[in-house]
């Protein structure tokens, strides 16, 4: 793969932002902005970005910072999915607190926001507790957005409870947009002032790149990630006023800037921001080594993004908006559906099939296909042909024997699984069992890992749980928009 983003300049010149940011004032509240462990947007599109940046570049601040984690209370209680991962937001942060612990940071406390005693909410609360994570409460701050007196006063954020911390460096993360990170940050800040305490605020941002064009791929892709948002970038008004430099910001930071603005001058008496974008920490800019390789990654980000929200669409969990505002960043860049060279290779080959294919391309002249048999999904069928492939084992040699898959398929069907095929998890759990006694199969599952950020087209919604053993191998999945049957609807 190309490189186009240089990791380690970005890993120092952002740490070494984020500790000049530090040390003006004696505790900083950094709200972080996407993914905190596993940034794999980023590594998409900036090609050399690794997934865990964000996290390794706090490893040698470890000692000085603490970790609060934000979640509203309407996602525990509606039982919000985290679209890239497919589990609920209670169970990713849960999946936070424990990587975060295993990693040795410190885990000051959860914040359950909007509170509005819900009691799926209180059996989380109760959970968390049990396993010893403290737990504050935070409902709706009276007067907000535009009552700033009522908002900086004992009847707002002093309603709120304060959370005890000991550290200089305050990381407030969250599984998802909308948890109360804001907000959370602002509350410290009010009840950290009252104590005479110089606290500030500050977000850690990787998109949109403000030191980008509005219209870079780059930045589109950002846009394109946050369809189902109605996010807009847009050039930041008070930066230009302030600076006479352009500066890409998102209308959510812009359209509250002049009350955070204000809060933050009311709780504190100091004004230190001048625009949205001098309150973040944004670094990704300057790292990046070769424009043409992030830019061509950018633009079939956005194409994936495009094929995510048709699919999202027909199963029910986004409205046309989103997948058609997506078209509108194809039409600007001038690329379209077909835009990534394995889609018409599925396509074609499903049609002289008749089956449900799945392509994959291992080199700019290899795409491999597979497609649905008797015994295995297409997803199955795509991997095996690959490894096989990789281990320049011949087409006509199978890797496991269909003795051994057939009793496999029968027992889901006398289970009641409702199953047609095998699924790529319980073929692989197979032929690493075969892998101890064939010598020819453990080569070929060695090869498994230059999968790795492989591209992939399905003519068809692929079954959750082959979209998560193909994530898991890190390759890039488009689906069509189309049920294996027209006729089937997804449940």
């Amino acid at each position: 793969m190309a490189i186009g983003f240089d990791n380690k300049k970005y890993v120092k010149i952002q740490s070494a932002k984020i500790r000049e940011r530090f040390k003006l004032f004696d505790r900083l509240y950094l709200e972080i902005g996407g993914k905190l462990f596993d940034d794999s947007h980023a590594a998409r599109v900036l090609p050399g970005f690794k997934n865990d940046a964000k996290i390794s570049m706090f490893q040698e601040l470890k000692d000085d910072l603490e970790i609060i984690f934000c979640i509203n209370a309407g996602d525990i209680e509606r039982n919000k999915i985290r679209g890239e991962y497919g589990i609920t937001y209670d169970n990713e942060l849960i999946k936070l607190i424990n990587q975060s612990k295993r990693m040795g940071f410190s885990v000051n406390s959860v914040v359950v926001t909007l509170y509005k005693n819900q009691v799926s909410v209180d059996k989380f609360i109760k959970k968390l507790e049990r396993n010893g994570i403290k737990t504050y409460i935070h409902t709706f701050t009276k007067g907000y957005p535009t009552d700033v007196d009522t908002i900086v006063s004992e009847e707002g954020y002093g309603a709120n409870s304060y959370i005890e911390t000991t550290k200089p460096l305050i990381l407030v993360n969250a599984p998802g947009p909308g948890s109360g990170k804001l907000a959370t940050c602002l509350s410290q800040i009010y009840h950290e002032s009252k104590r005479g305490i110089n606290a500030g605020y500050a977000k850690f941002e990787t998109f949109p790149v403000w030191n980008l064009s509005l219209k870079h791929p780059v930045n589109l892709a950002y846009e394109a990630a946050t369809a189902d948002l109605k996010d807009v970038n847009m050039i930041d008004p008070f930066h230009l006023e302030a600076y006479g430099e352009m500066a890409v910001n998102y209308n959510r930071d812009v359209e509250m800037f002049p009350v955070l603005k204000n809060i933050l001058f009311r709780a504190t008496g100091k004004d230190i921001y001048k625009s949205p974008t001098d309150m973040g920490v944004n670094m990704l800019g300057y790292a990046i080594k070769d424009a043409s390789v992030v830019e061509e990654a950018a633009k079939k980000e956005i194409v994936r993004r495009y094929y995510h929200e048709k699919n999202n669409y027909k199963i029910g969990l986004s409205d046309e908006d989103a997948w058609k505002k997506i078209k509108l960043l194809m039409n600007e860049l001038k690329i379209d559906e077909k835009y990534l060279d394995v889609i018409e290779p599925a396509l074609e080959k499903s049609k002289k099939e008749n089956k449900p294919v799945i392509s994959l391309k291992l080199s700019k002249k290899k795409i491999i296909t597979g497609k649905q048999t008797e015994i295995l999904s297409p997803a199955c069928t795509v991997v095996l042909n690959a490894i096989k492939e990789l281990s320049k084992i011949p087409d006509d040699i199978k890797l496991i024997s269909p003795n051994v898959l057939e009793p496999m398929l029968e027992m889901k069907r006398k289970l009641g699984t409702g199953a047609e095929t095998l699924q790529l998890t319980e073929v692989l759990t197979a032929l690493s069992i075969c892998s101890t006694t064939n010598p020819m199969v453990e080569k070929a599952l060695d090869n498994l890992s230059k999968l790795k950020d492989c591209e992939a087209h399905a003519t068809y919604i692929v079954e959750n749980g082959d979209k998560k053993a193909l994530k898991k191998l890190n390759i890039n999945l488009t689906c069509e928009s189309e049920f294996i049957s027209e006729t089937e609807i997804e449940h």
